[in-house]
């Protein structure tokens, strides 16, 4: 038996450069750099949503049309190993249409995402917006989130720090040097979204781990005011934790070029 076989028996994960390795058919094989923090034999959400942006956006492409937000509901553990995406129109349309993809793992939907696609156009001559602009990459400090972060998904990721990150509220620039799919081309865009769940795991409010708290998303909501573009994913974000076990972590996103959209994860608040 070989060390990738091992591997694969023992947690579902395989080795790898590459976050899924294209089985065909619409079935994946997840890699170690996909390892989740919560448990080692899970997906990650981020590189899983990643894929399910990959497969929405191959979904009946219209020209003219992009999609403008994501809504992602996390229906459970999304385990390690073969997994398989099927891709559905829920509205069509000629301006707006509603489309979904579902990740699948073990005979078990374990990720919904609906996406609205939207006509563009030419706005420029009112186009604007109200985000501020974060630190550049060479303002921020090099970042180490395997300190506080288990898992092969934390490890994959190269990560700068600005310097007024504190606890509950931060700012990161992101990136990875591994392609979403060994077979497969994926849009910047696309390779920026397997990104985007980090968000909750970059400014802490509380340590997580044995004898203090989890705090894991169950949604995760992404609107694309812009499509952005490059392999830089800058999040600046804030965690609130309410009174009641239920907790919000709000992103505002950027490229290297500026802010181009907003991410929230509701998530559940439990003593470990």
């Amino acid at each position: 038996m070989t060390e990738t076989q091992q591997w694969t028996d023992q947690t579902g994960l395989a080795q790898g450069d590459f976050y899924y390795e294209d089985l065909g058919g619409g079935r994946y094989q997840s890699t170690i750099h996909v390892q989740g923090a919560w448990n080692a034999h899970e997906q990650h959400m981020a590189p899983a949503s990643g894929l399910l942006a990959h497969a929405l956006e191959r979904h009946e492409p219209r020209d003219g049309l992009r999609i403008a937000r994501i809504s992602y509901e996390i229906l459970g553990l999304i385990h390690g190993g073969e997994c398989e995406v099927t891709t559905t129109t829920v509205r069509p349309g000629r301006t707006i249409e509603l489309i979904q993809a579902e990740l699948s793992a073990r005979g078990r939907v374990a990720i919904r995402a609906t996406a609205w696609r939207l006509l563009q156009s030419d706005t420029s001559e009112v186009a604007a917006f109200e985000d501020p602009r974060i630190p550049s990459i060479e303002e921020c400090e090099r970042w180490d989130g395997t300190t506080e972060w288990p898992g092969g998904y934390i490890r994959s990721l190269e990560m700068y720090q600005a310097t007024h990150h504190r606890s509950g509220n931060g700012t990161v620039w992101i990136r990875t040097p591994y392609p979403l799919i060994n077979r497969q081309p994926s849009a910047d865009w696309v390779r920026l979204m397997g990104l985007v769940d980090t968000a909750n795991g970059i400014a802490t409010r509380v340590p997580p781990g044995p004898g203090s708290w989890a705090f894991p998303n169950v949604d995760l909501q992404i609107h694309l005011y812009r499509q952005p573009a490059g392999e830089w994913l800058g999040i600046d974000n804030a965690v609130t934790f309410g009174a009641d076990g239920i907790g919000l972590t709000s992103s505002v996103l950027h490229d290297l070029d500026g802010p181009f959209g907003r991410a929230e994860q509701i998530l559940t608040l439990r003593r470990t």
